[in-house]
């Protein structure tokens, strides 16, 4: 029997975009071992010297600038990719990305970026007729995913669908599925063994995560934090971000038993397993995977734009808080030591409905466009 063949295009633009891609792929061969699968982050891959340095200048900017990211996120919201960048893309992608199409021949290309989707769905428009999935990777819908040659989105959740439908996509392209997460976010461990092999004690833990550049580094929230250190147990999550990871090796402040400190790790799900609180930007992603785990949120600076709108929605869903003083980290520190046994006992319960999110389903509708061989028009 031929295997089908999915093709997972991604971007180096913030790492949540890669983790839905290889997410979406684990899911896939899990549900059906027909389903052959390849990733790929479509500008490193096509260019590696180029691309690196492409993505260390928006890295910068949106570190230095977050103001003009957001100013450029509202003026452009409702704005598919103007003429002038699907133009430029074209030149630098199309060959290139037509060849791969060509050479892997997969029966469906799934884009988890905006970019490589508008790549994709250039190629369409000069003839191809591979069917195209985007996956939008927010709880937001801005106008640079949105092309006419898309055949399905992907979306998180019913508000996201309403955006864009007032945007002119029409309903019978748009499927609300959730933000695909890696299954190991949807199963739960023995915590002791987890513990154990990360050297963790058995009581009240709060987790810091910076995303996967590791930029969570608020000299002021960290050093509150280490205030609870006889208390409470603190994970720092740096992710590639070694400068911050040495500094705080050498801060006495940080040289305590019940503080861990830890690079990049493709074991984020223990950690959250063992975790009774995530301190963390609010990425779609790591929002999405800490909604798996049934854990609450503290959600640190969020960038304006996309991280804002994820903000917004899972405050509004009760799911997380906004860290809006240091006054909102005082009281959840209270309530580790103090009130352990009900933060304890929301969570189970919140494990309990997870079904409700439809963990598979993402990865389901993929399988079903392969398996009816044909597109919604």
């Amino acid at each position: 029997m031929m295997k089908k063949r999915v093709l997972l295009l991604s971007e180096g633009f913030g790492a949540g975009h890669t983790r839905a891609a290889y997410a979406l792929s684990s899911s896939l061969r899990k549900l059906s071992p027909s389903v052959q699968t390849k990733v790929l982050e479509l500008g490193s891959f096509l260019n590696p010297k180029v691309a690196p340095l492409i993505i260390t200048a928006y890295k910068k900017t949106v570190l230095s600038q977050p103001r003009l990211v957001g100013m450029m996120y509202r003026h452009q919201y409702k704005k598919s990719l103007n003429r002038f960048t699907t133009l430029a893309l074209h030149r630098i992608f199309y060959t290139h990305t037509k060849n791969i199409v060509n050479q892997l021949r997969p029966d469906i290309v799934v884009c988890t970026h905006p970019i490589p989707s508008a790549v994709i769905s250039r190629l369409k428009r000069l003839g191809s007729s591979i069917p195209l999935c985007t996956v939008i990777t927010d709880y937001d819908a801005h106008g640079t995913w949105i092309s006419p040659e898309v055949d399905r989105y992907l979306v998180s959740t019913q508000e996201v669908k309403s955006k864009m439908l007032e945007q002119g996509v029409a309903g019978s392209k748009i499927e609300v599925t959730g933000i695909p997460v890696h299954p190991n976010f949807w199963e739960h461990p023995v915590k002791e063994e987890i513990r154990e092999k990360f050297g963790l004690k058995n009581m009240p833990t709060v987790m810091v995560m910076g995303g996967g550049w590791g930029i969570m580094n608020d000299e002021v929230i960290n050093n509150y934090l280490t205030r609870w250190r006889d208390q409470i147990q603190i994970v720092f999550c740096l992710g590639n971000n070694e400068k911050v990871l040495r500094k705080l090796e050498q801060d006495p402040s940080y040289n305590h038993p019940n503080i861990r400190l830890i690079g990049f790790t493709p074991e984020v799900d223990k950690l959250m397993e063992v975790s009774d609180l995530l301190m963390t930007k609010p990425g779609g992603m790591t929002c999405s995977e800490g909604l798996a785990k049934g854990i609450p949120m503290l959600f640190h600076h969020p960038l304006p734009g996309q991280e804002e709108e994820n903000c917004q929605y899972f405050t509004a869903q009760g799911l997380g808080e906004p860290i809006s003083s240091l006054d909102v980290i005082t009281k959840w520190m209270n309530k580790l030591i103090h009130e352990y046994d009900s933060i304890q006992q929301r969570r189970e319960e919140q494990l309990k409905s997870i079904d409700r999110y439809r963990p598979m389903q993402s990865a389901q509708s993929i399988i079903d466009m392969l398996e009816s061989n044909k597109v919604p028009s």
